[in-house]
């Protein structure tokens, strides 16, 4: 059924001026002229063929019929505004539904979950591990964390950082071992491989090596598996920028080389370009990048050398070293809690 309704912005001017009882003062509030309105009243006055108001002594004065309009229209202005502020108060807080990698769930995004949580205690997290790409048209999905080149057609894309590759180990390893001194000793070290050896051959070639042979060390299909085996000591692995950052800040990873292959593909913000705006979903963009941000500025603090394509100088690498050391103490199996006598036994 066709609604019949009367211009709004006529509406609205009856009903600002009724409450004032005053065109003038109803012009001020909504910024227009007096003469505008006047002229939205007449209009109002013209569609119903019913007089709203009388001038007496220079003031408005309402008709029978007018107070008994004005209930109507102040009800329904109500109504609209206070379902507009429930739409908005919606699109700013709420359930907020992320899809991000297996590996970046993982080794980055379940860590900050508390950070977030305090920051926006008004939207609620609901974070899938998928690595297929999600169909926003189809999946319930408000944004998503996807790696690749960012060429996704139709979609609001914005990178989270440059990606670089480079060497990790534990400091565990690095101490038992006396840790690798140059780019050739890694040939004596487990190396730790992700789907297949590509990746190293191509940051030993950058390090000076061509040719080195690779057939040692476990492949894995998971770049968070490999990451956590080098935590743990299994080898030394190649990281990615966004991957080890919190493993490399908080010592359990250190750099032994200054050397990095730049990746092609990175960590993208992606959402639909329709919803890019919703509050909620530019507070969870702001704020990953944010974290982001604060990760480089911590990385680029650890050594200065991040992300460079030429080896370190001795001294960045054993400040690396020296943090390990500090890190591999804190938590080497069978150390001496403080103000025990006996090590702590071990399972």
């Amino acid at each position: 059924m066709l609604r019949r309704l009367p211009p709004l912005n006529a509406l609205k001017s009856f009903e600002v001026a009724a409450r004032h009882e005053s065109f003038t003062r109803a012009a001020d509030e909504l910024c227009v002229t007096q003469g505008a309105v006047s002229h939205q009243v007449k209009t109002l006055e013209a569609v119903l063929g019913l007089k709203l108001f009388n001038r007496e002594h220079q003031r408005l004065v309402m008709t029978a019929a007018g107070r008994q309009y004005l209930s109507v229209v102040r009800d329904a202005l109500d109504r609209i505004a206070v379902g507009t502020e429930h739409l908005v108060q919606r699109q700013s807080s709420g359930i907020l539904s992320v899809s991000a990698s297996p590996d970046f769930a993982a080794k980055w995004l379940v860590h900050r979950l508390d950070r977030f949580a305090a920051a926006h205690p008004e939207i609620e997290l609901r974070i899938s591990a998928s690595a297929h790409l999600v169909d926003f048209a189809r999946e319930d999905v408000d944004v998503a964390v996807r790696h690749g080149d960012g060429n996704w057609e139709g979609l609001q894309v914005e990178r989270l950082c440059p990606e670089q590759l480079f060497p990790v180990c534990s400091p565990g390893l690095a101490l038992a071992t006396h840790g690798p001194g140059q780019p050739a000793d890694l040939l004596r070290f487990p190396l730790l491989h992700l789907v297949d050896r590509r990746d190293w051959s191509r940051w030993l070639e950058a390090a000076g090596l061509v040719g080195a042979g690779l057939v040692h060390g476990p492949v894995l299909d998971r770049a968070s598996m490999v990451i956590d085996a080098a935590v743990n000591g299994q080898g030394i692995a190649l990281g990615s920028t966004a991957l080890t950052a919190l493993d490399l800040i908080n010592g359990r990873l250190i750099m032994p080389f200054g050397t990095s292959v730049r990746l092609p593909n990175s960590y993208w913000i992606v959402c639909p370009a329709a919803t890019s705006r919703l509050p909620k979903i530019a507070r969870f963009r702001e704020w990953l990048l944010a974290e982001m941000a604060d990760d480089l500025r911590r990385l680029k603090a650890l050594d200065g050398e991040l992300g460079t394509d030429r080896q370190k100088p001795e001294d960045a690498r054993r400040a690396a070293r020296s943090r390990g050391e500090h890190y591999y103490a804190a938590h080497r199996p069978g150390r001496r809690a403080a103000g025990a006598d006996a090590p702590l036994a071990s399972n």
